[in-house]
């Protein structure tokens, strides 16, 4: 199946979204998010904090961060991704590791250059923003090349996950839509069974 491509209008709306949400410092959405996350992608969360058990607190954040950023570019595109399985993610590493062993001097390549253009041309959209930060951040000193190194290859993984969940190659699980309890009218019979109307019993 081909993959599901990211149009570069909805990374940028994404990364715009980020930008004013970290600028206004909204901590209830922010938290809202997070919740967002923790439910629907804990394998991606577990999978990120790998990083901050083995190298420390700076690398998980910058591990979370990322990952959490491609995926909030998938789901504006789609709607809400598939929940990431740790199968899947395992799988999504052994294709990039295999894609990058295949390209000659890449550890003599600015961190963001690292990449396998196999795999950028399933979303070079998404693959364009996030070299373009990485560059960024390290050249502002937003996270040091160290880190960026550690970083870069896992957020990599998590992008090849979600595109091979979406486009069929290798099934995410999927995430039904939210449904909301009917809304009961305040002259209507009570849901209880009571016979009195809405507002006059549990309204």
């Amino acid at each position: 199946m081909a993959s599901v491509l990211v149009p570069s209008e909805v990374v940028e709306t994404t990364i715009n979204h980020f930008t004013e949400l970290d600028a206004s410092g909204d901590k209830r959405t922010m938290t809202r998010m997070a919740k967002r996350l923790g439910k629907e992608q804990p394998a991606l969360l577990q999978y990120a904090a790998t990083f901050r058990d083995k190298h420390g607190d700076s690398v998980g954040e910058a591990a979370v961060f990322y990952s959490t950023l491609v995926w909030a570019m998938y789901d504006e595109n789609v709607g809400r991704c598939p929940r990431l399985t740790n199968a899947n993610i395992a799988s999504a590493e052994v294709e990039l590791e295999t894609a990058i062993k295949k390209i000659d001097g890449i550890g003599d390549k600015p961190v963001h250059e690292r990449v396998s253009e196999e795999l950028v041309t399933r979303q070079p959209n998404i693959y364009a923003k996030l070299q373009e930060l990485i560059e960024e951040d390290v050249r502002e000193d937003a996270m040091t090349l160290e880190t960026a190194e550690l970083i870069y290859p896992p957020t990599q993984v998590i992008l090849e996950a979600f595109d091979a969940a979406i486009s069929g190659r290798r099934p995410g699980v999927a995430i039904g839509p939210i449904v909301k309890a009917a809304k009961v009218g305040r002259n209507e019979p009570c849901p209880c069974g009571s016979g009195k109307k809405f507002k006059r019993c549990c309204g």
